[in-house]
């Protein structure tokens, strides 16, 4: 297993999972206003954007189990760096949230994932269920479409950032938005037990998400 690649996983999900907790927690009280939803889903776009840029040479830029799966399904990664890939992925956003528990002033939830009393807009478990298979697709087709040889060169980051920063504007009212095993795990850890109890919807269905998106996109370039 390559240390380097494992090394630029673990930071740029580390800086994935910072840039949510960052804007989540600190701009919707900071004196001069709140950023809001569009200021949480711009600072994960822009530093995925950025991280993928800097490091996504070493690695691929994955900072997502359900888009390491995907691009296994879809052809492009091997299957054998998967493991090595989601525990790197996982310890970055379990240490990212461990800084921030540090920092303090979090809110009790840490920015948790989930449906019912841990949703926005009290959304139920099957309509969380669908929007973070159906974006983690969307997702992971996204990047499949990017890199692939007859896209654009050096565009894939960009597109990445504005596609993620999409997907949370459309789903932190659902979901608190997802898209991210890793991602969910980190804040569940540090949120408390019914953050933990609604963990496994927010491992199922991205990596199911990410599985379709990444066959259908084989499929529709002809891989």
């Amino acid at each position: 297993m390559n240390q380097r690649a494992l090394a630029a996983e673990f930071i740029g999900t580390f800086m994935l999972m910072s840039s949510v907790l960052g804007a989540a927690f600190y701009s919707f009280g900071a004196p001069a206003g709140a950023a809001g939803i569009l200021g949480v889903a711009l600072s994960i776009g822009f530093t995925v954007m950025a991280m993928a840029f800097a490091i996504g040479h070493i690695s691929g830029g994955h900072f997502n189990p359900a888009v390491t799966l995907g691009l296994i399904a879809g052809g492009r990664v091997a299957a054998n760096s998967a493991v090595g890939y989601i525990v790197a992925q996982c310890a970055g956003a379990l240490v990212a949230c461990a800084v921030f528990a540090l920092i303090g002033r979090a809110p009790p939830t840490f920015a948790a994932n989930g449906y019912d009393a841990l949703s926005m807009t009290k959304a139920g478990l099957m309509s969380v269920f669908l929007i973070e298979t159906v974006l983690t697709a969307f997702l992971v087709f996204v990047i499949m479409g990017a890199t692939n040889r007859r896209a654009p060169a050096g565009f894939a980051p960009i597109a990445v950032g504005v596609t993620l920063a999409a997907i949370h504007i459309m789903a932190i009212p659902i979901s608190n938005a997802s898209v991210n095993p890793a991602r969910s795990l980190g804040s569940a850890v540090f949120g408390g037990t019914a953050a933990l109890s609604q963990l496994w919807l927010f491992w199922v269905a991205p990596i199911l998400g990410g599985v379709i998106g990444g066959v259908l996109a084989r499929w529709l370039q002809e891989e």
